[in-house]
């Protein structure tokens, strides 16, 4: 299926301002805070396009039925195509008990919306030749020693962390008698406080899942991967990832930190009737298994900067971030480098979103994205965040979607598939 002819045609009814220094009426303000109406950018050339009423009506719908259903508290939705934002709107509220509406500049907590950007800066060290695809981990963490069941400790090399194909996974996919929970190993949500070299001993004491290279099993890597990171560069994450990726795109409150408090969106998880505000901590369960999070956690700076799950940030600045991937990776990659991340690096045995999905450096690549009865092209790069968000970029179509909620894990479910859905209608 491809995207709908009429979806980006002009259309009187959105309201557009431009999008390079120009200012919004105090109409257009308020109508963003509220969710009331979609609003399109102009570009930086004076010249606007405009949502068709086709698209607007679309996604208005389904995020009008899931906030009157109660399924999802608030969201921000933003779809950009062929560069111009095409469709904006923030909807519902930022905090429900306050009674504080959602902003299209509300921030919140990524999950791992995080690893893509943490990938991002490793591919930059490897054009610079500050690190190689195939190092071994153990250069630059020596202490990280994890075994196989037989005992034996193969190698890991740093494009097993990129691809998700190191052995290690994660405590929420294990059952609560597992090793990760008896070593109390962290996902990255978790534990704040703890630190990285911490939490990377406790995970080296666990037995590897398999063989390095042998399969795909999402997990821990990109936070080990931080750390190699670190040691690489001798400085934290968050300051590695300020000068070269955030930092260089204008990315101000993308960091491991929340820039403006007032700003900050409570999180929800999904409850027997509405959304519950989350506890801390607040286990999510999935069947026998649970998701653990502790929303504090991006308030103490003593947290280790986790790689894969540990920024917060706003949907239109991480808009910008995907934009720079789908065209071609300037300023902070090479158009080459950006063709490597994109192409599948594991096979859709990964079913890393389903059938037909593989995964390449930072996020899931479709394969045959029929399998899983999605909409989208082969070649599109999709991934999500655990409180709630899913984001894609659809390259044939030069589409680029964020879907930010702060209700787990329905927002980054089913409301996302319906948000998707509606956009290829």
């Amino acid at each position: 299926m491809t995207v709908s002819r009429r979806m980006f045609l002009s259309s009187s009814a959105a309201l557009c301002f431009a999008g390079c220094g120009g200012t919004r009426s105090a109409s257009a303000r308020s109508s963003t805070r509220s969710g009331s109406a979609a609003l399109c950018f102009a570009g930086c050339g004076g010249s606007s396009d405009s949502v068709d009423s086709e698209l607007e009506a679309n996604v208005n719908a389904v995020i009008d039925q899931a906030i009157t259903d109660k399924r999802v508290v608030g969201a921000v939705v933003l779809v950009s195509r062929h560069g111009q934002v095409v469709y904006r709107r923030a909807a519902g509220l930022a905090d429900r008990e306050v009674g504080i509406a959602m902003r299209d500049d509300s921030i919140f907590r990524f999950a791992s919306l995080t690893k893509p950007i943490t990938s991002v800066a490793a591919m930059q060290m490897i054009e610079q030749g500050q690190l190689k695809l195939d190092d071994p981990v153990t250069k630059w963490l020596p202490y990280f020693k994890p075994a196989l069941a037989d005992g034996s400790t193969p190698e890991i090399k740093v494009r097993h962390l990129l691809n998700h194909t190191a052995g290690v996974g994660y405590a929420a996919s294990e059952l609560p008698n597992g090793p990760y929970h008896q070593l109390n190993v962290s996902d990255g949500l978790d534990q704040p406080g703890l630190s990285l070299r911490d939490n990377l001993t406790r995970l080296a004491a666990a037995p590897l899942l398999f063989a390095p290279g042998s399969r795909f099993q999402y997990g821990l890597s990109i936070d080990i991967l931080g750390g190699v990171l670190e040691a690489v560069e001798g400085r934290r994450l968050r300051e590695i990832l300020r000068s070269r990726v955030t930092g260089p795109l204008g990315l101000s409150d993308i960091d491991f930190g929340v820039s403006d408090m007032s700003r900050l969106t409570k999180p929800y998880a999904d409850g027997p009737t509405e959304p519950v505000a989350m506890d801390e901590p607040h286990a999510l369960p999935r069947g026998q298994y649970a998701l653990v999070f502790s929303p504090s956690r991006i308030l103490n700076p003593n947290s280790y900067d986790a790689g894969g799950a540990g920024m917060a940030g706003t949907a239109p600045q991480f808009l910008k971030f995907l934009e720079m991937i789908r065209l071609g990776g300037a300023p902070v990659l090479k158009p080459a480098t950006v063709e490597i991340m994109a192409a599948d690096q594991t096979g859709t045995q990964a079913q890393a979103q389903g059938p037909g999905w593989g995964f390449g450096y930072g996020w899931a690549v479709a394969v045959e994205p029929a399998l899983s009865e999605s909409p989208q092209p082969a070649g599109t790069l999709q991934w999500g965040g655990g409180y709630g968000h899913k984001w894609f970029i659809d390259r044939k179509n030069e589409l680029s979607v964020v879907i930010l909620t702060n209700t787990a894990r329905y927002g980054g479910g089913t409301f996302a598939e319906l948000i998707r859905n509606s956009i290829y209608a």
